[in-house]
């Protein structure tokens, strides 16, 4: 198993739960409805608890844990600022632009979990296994939200 490379994988995912708790927070900031600051919480605490696992994951390798975001997740969080300040607040921008920022979310999971051989072991996918299940949570969350809305309008 080649420490580095375990480290630089759990540091990955702690980048992506990273942007996920900015998005969020941007997010909760451009709406002005209840319903969505208590999801956007909830989503934002879920990744909380996904970062803590990971960064005391890495503690136990010895390793550094990553403390800022990504350069996809930088962008996730730039164009839910430009798409909602041009929609005014927009609830379907809002949840478009979280539902994009979740497929990253899942992507990079996955991506971890396709490229995990020989440098995760059983315990650690599991518990990445277990967090892509609880973002995956998140993200039909998201899109039962934004569902529910198209079928009004």
């Amino acid at each position: 198993m080649n420490k580095e490379k375990t480290i630089d994988e759990l540091n990955t995912l702690v980048e992506i739960n990273n942007d996920r708790i900015k998005g969020y927070e941007t997010a909760s900031e451009h709406t002005r409805e209840e319903e969505l600051h208590e999801l956007f919480s909830e989503l934002k605490r879920t990744s909380q608890q996904c970062r803590h696992q990971l960064i005391s994951e890495i503690s136990h390798l010895d390793g550094e844990a990553a403390e800022g975001t990504n350069t996809s997740g930088k962008f996730f969080r730039s164009w839910m600022d430009i798409k909602s300040a041009l929609a005014g607040e927009d609830r379907k921008a809002i949840l478009d632009s979280c539902q994009e920022g979740e497929e990253q979310a899942d992507k990079t999971y996955q991506s971890v979990l396709d490229d995990s051989s020989g440098h995760l072991n059983s315990d650690q996918i599991a518990m990445i296994k277990a967090q892509h299940e609880l973002l995956k949570a998140d993200q039909n969350k998201i899109r039962r939200l934004h569902e529910a809305m198209t079928a009004v309008s």
